[in-house]
């Protein structure tokens, strides 16, 4: 294990020297900045690329030794610092794989960001819809099957894009058994595993898709990982992806201008993981046990566990997600999500001198049901709704440049969706631009709508429409 940073201790460093700046950026190191004092103490670390602080499109001092031990720590081949979140991570992997008019085998339930970059690459996606989890209720992985049945269907295909673990921390048991088939096929593996950055710790978390043979994993290390947000790691590695394409595709996609801040919260994510201890990772396992047992000692709430010890899920009888998130958010509790049924926790990967007040969290918890038991109680029904296990477009993304129609979503069944409709979080599209409007999906947006949910894409929902494609072009 090292405690080296090399970043970190670089710009350290050069701040000591009290340089005087007549570059970018124009705060000069903060001296100009209107901003409040605590945010201003970070801002003389707000650097460009100055001599001794290296270039991250050309790598060849610090930043090329803090990716070095980034690959040295998750033991991938080529390991890369991005600044633009997974969200860059997931366009550059899938950009050096494919180009306009190949397919690209995608579990449906991807983050919305795989969609933007299939778009942008004019590839041709082919779906494969998930397992319903009933743990997590919510989509999970694939099914070796699917994916099987899948690539005799197109075994030309340039990839597989899949996601795990979900976003609730449920991992599939079938991940290496894919990779493995793919890799027989000699199909490469692109993972968006934003949320298994930590994964690298070994049981009891799950295994990364990254030691399972994963060609191209994406870490999203702001999630779990001590680092600022947008900040994120992918790692490449074997034969069947041309690392000079990922760069290629990094140094056209990411700022010109990357945050020396951000960069830094990687050098020093790195580290925190490369230095968990087996006594770190005991310690947290026993205060989470505590913590866990103490939740389920509270009456009327149900606590359920995920794959990954770093995800917990409260639900009430009788109540929507939603309605717990607003009553724990006035007893000061803010959680990652919540969602028609639930409410997911990221709990904090502790180390032994990290203190955590998890007695006082559910002292709060404890008052945010008292109050939750004023609201009228109102069943949440658990739906599962049947998808197709595999499935195209319905119209080519040429066809979903034009303008479209907006018309009331109680008539759009049969239509082709214009717009992605994105339920806020996880981000996973209930509906794809290009995909017809059933009645399951019309239903489930009204049941969004009607609980509450925040809903992103191109839409008029406060006026009941939504764009679809002319009839003209219905096929």
């Amino acid at each position: 294990m090292t405690q080296r940073k090399p970043l970190v201790a670089a710009l350290t460093e050069f701040q000591q020297k009290r340089p005087f700046s007549f570059h970018v950026p124009g705060h000069k190191n903060g001296m100009l900045s209107g901003l409040p004092a605590d945010f201003k103490q970070v801002l003389p670390y707000d650097l460009t690329e100055l001599t001794g602080l290296d270039d991250l499109h050309y790598p060849e001092e610090v930043i090329k030794e803090a990716q070095q031990l980034l690959a040295e720590t998750y033991a991938a081949e080529h390991s890369f610092f991005l600044v633009n979140g997974s969200t860059v991570g997931n366009l550059a992997m899938i950009y050096a794989v494919c180009g306009e008019g190949d397919h690209v085998i995608v579990q449906r339930n991807s983050h919305k960001s795989i969609f933007h970059a299939l778009e942008l690459a004019k590839a041709s996606p082919v779906f494969i819809s998930p397992e319903w989890d009933q743990t997590s209720l919510t989509a999970g992985g694939v099914r070796l099957t699917d994916v099987e049945a899948v690539i005799r269907e197109y075994p030309n295909a340039k990839a597989i894009v899949l996601t795990y673990p979900n976003y609730y921390g449920m991992a599939s048991n079938e991940m290496g058994k894919i990779i493995e088939l793919c890799h027989e096929q000699g199909m490469p593996v692109l993972v968006d595993e934003a949320h298994g950055a930590h994964f690298q710790l070994g049981a009891p978390y799950p295994l990364s898709s990254l030691k399972m043979g994963a060609d191209a994993v994406v870490h999203s290390a702001h999630k779990t990982l001590p680092a600022m947000t947008m900040g994120s790691f992918l790692h490449i590695q074997g034969p069947l992806i041309a690392v000079d394409k990922v760069r290629k595709y990094l140094r056209m996609l990411q700022s010109s201008s990357p945050s020396y801040v951000i960069m830094a919260s990687l050098d020093d994510a790195r580290s925190y993981l490369q230095t968990y201890s087996q006594a770190d990772k005991k310690s947290f396992e026993e205060k989470r046990r505590q913590f866990v047992e103490s939740l389920k000692s509270l009456p009327n709430l149900e606590v359920y566990e995920a794959d990954d010890p770093l995800k917990l899920m409260l639900r009430v009888p009788y109540h929507s997600g939603y309605q717990l998130k607003e009553q724990l958010e006035q007893e000061g509790i803010h959680a990652e999500l919540a969602d028609p049924y639930q409410v997911l926790l990221i709990l904090p990967l502790l180390k032994r001198e990290h203190g955590f007040s998890f007695a006082e969290v559910r002292r709060r918890v404890k008052g945010a049901l008292a109050k939750l038991k004023e609201i009228p109680r109102k069943a949440v029904d658990v739906t599962v709704q049947p998808q197709e296990a595999v499935s195209k477009l319905e119209a080519t993304f040429a066809e979903l440049e034009g303008e479209g129609e907006w018309i009331s979503y109680t008539k759009a069944q049969g239509r082709i969706s214009a717009a992605m409709i994105v339920p806020y979080p996880p981000g996973i599209p209930l509906v794809l631009a290009g995909e017809r409007w059933s009645t399951d999906k019309l239903e489930s947006l009204m049941d969004y709508i009607a609980t509450g949910a925040q809903i992103q894409g191109e839409h008029r929902l406060s006026e009941k429409l939504i764009r679809v494609l002319p009839e003209k072009n219905r096929p």
